[in-house]
């Protein structure tokens, strides 16, 4: 009796992990990250859309080949980008590309 008295002295309880849980939802303030307000435009076009669907089709099959090298492209990150170059090339709506360098604090 007395190991069965130790073992209802928990009381059937889980042990805490330490950490709250948040029961109330989190407040919006309409802003977007970065400050800004989401509009209602597409920010791509149809065609730029099918030139991505179809360079990742290609990619899938080993299809797609990477612009110099002529090697296959295997990162979808590099398909999506040749998609909407090609998409660019032919005046679909896609915004220019983002060009690297360094960051204005």
């Amino acid at each position: 009796m007395a190991a069965r008295a130790k073992k209802s002295s928990s009381g059937g309880r889980k042990k805490s992990t330490g950490r709250k849980k948040s029961t109330s939802a989190k407040k919006s303030s309409g802003a977007r990250k970065g400050g800004r307000k989401k509009t209602g435009r597409r920010k791509y076009g149809k065609k730029a859309g099918k030139k991505v669907e179809r360079a990742m089709h290609e990619m899938k099959r080993e299809k797609l080949k990477s612009g110099r090298s002529g090697k296959p492209v295997k990162s979808r990150k590099q398909a999506i980008a040749i998609g909407l170059s090609e998409a660019r090339e032919e005046g679909a709506k896609a915004p220019s590309r983002k060009r690297g360098g360094r960051k204005k604090s």
